[in-house]
């Protein structure tokens, strides 16, 4: 496994292929309120690409042409808050998109849990390390730990959707989890504009 830091932006050149895992750190977890200060990338090839932001410093115009790219699926574990954020700092949209938790919600309704650390344990074997969650992602310096801590959150995306596709196959509801994707775009734009989707949805 290779972790490489690149300050502000992706270097020229760099290619993930046709699709690519995001994760974002922030500084906590009301986007407009809390900075974005990281994102990681992965291929899905054991490397993971961070780049990380000064604040106020987010010109990154080829990781926002990466994530706006519309030949290229985005995964993410709970992509409704890391497309806001992503939204709200970079201003891009992410479409298409993949949500690892929502597949898991609609594969896996025999089970309460549904969180990252749950889904690699349960169908990759692998048990992540969740200490560094709560850290300072603004700090000068990230620390080793820290930048582990945050290539785990991509490094798996590609396999568990591999696992969870083959589950929403056998259930019959790989097309409900594809228009859910679908719409979380737009619920990520509510989000930030102050209204939830249960808000518009509710009675």
């Amino acid at each position: 496994m290779a972790i490489t830091l690149h300050q502000g932006d992706l270097p020229a050149g760099l290619s993930f292929g046709a699709s690519v895992a995001v994760d974002t750190e922030t500084m906590g977890l009301i986007p407009r309120r809390d900075r974005l200060c990281l994102v990681q990338l992965s291929a899905g090839d054991g490397d993971c690409h961070l780049v990380r932001f000064a604040p106020g410093a987010y010109d990154a115009p080829r990781l926002k042409a990466l994530l706006a790219d519309e030949t290229v699926t985005k995964l993410f574990h709970f992509a409704r808050f890391d497309i806001a954020v992503l939204a709200a700092y970079l201003g891009v949209v992410c479409r298409p998109l993949y949500c690892t938790k929502i597949a898991s919600k609609l594969a896996r309704t025999n089970l309460d849990r549904h969180g990252l650390k749950d889904l690699c344990r349960d169908l990759l074997g692998i048990e992540l390390s969740k200490q560094q969650q709560l850290s300072d992602w603004g700090a000068d310096t990230l620390t080793d730990p820290q930048m582990a801590y945050a290539a785990a959150d991509v490094l798996h995306l590609h396999a568990l959707r591999d696992r969870l596709d083959a589950l929403l196959a056998r259930e019959g509801r790989g097309a409900l989890a594809a228009s859910a994707f679908d719409f979380l775009p737009a619920v990520a734009e509510m989000d930030l504009k102050g209204w939830t989707v249960e808000d518009v949805l509710g009675h």
